[in-house]
């Protein structure tokens, strides 16, 4: 058995891509148009792990509710400053600033994407 990925969908196929390969160097691998949708996968740069981004046609105005039984996404990085460089330089702005979990010594932080989804970054 293997994990494939996991989809979210969102309100603005351009910004969301805009947002998953220039601020997290997630790399378009395939898209597939089916009747009601068009679905884009993003690949990390090992192929290991995808998001499916998925455009609903009937897309509600106000977009979609994240729910309350879905967490966050997380990413890793070597350096959260220079993440946090890269982030504001493309316009983005912390959700929770790093901070670093005192019994476990690691530096987290989180940002939220065009749709609301919360991601943490932890620094390796």
């Amino acid at each position: 058995m293997k994990f494939l990925h996991v989809m979210i969908r969102v309100k603005d196929i351009e910004q969301s891509l805009d947002f998953y390969t220039n601020l997290f160097d997630m790399n378009l691998v395939n898209e597939m148009e089916l009747e009601d949708s068009k679905l884009y996968f993003l690949s990390d740069e090992d192929g290991q792990t995808q998001i499916e981004l998925t455009y609903n046609f009937d897309t509600p105005k106000d977009g979609y509710k994240v729910g309350n039984a879905f967490g966050h996404f997380a990413f890793s990085t070597k350096n959260i400053e220079n993440f946090e460089k890269k982030m504001k330089n493309l316009g983005y702005s912390w959700y929770i600033e790093p901070f670093v979990l005192q019994n476990y010594e690691m530096k987290i932080a989180f940002i939220k994407d065009p749709d609301g989804n919360e991601i943490e970054i932890i620094e390796e």
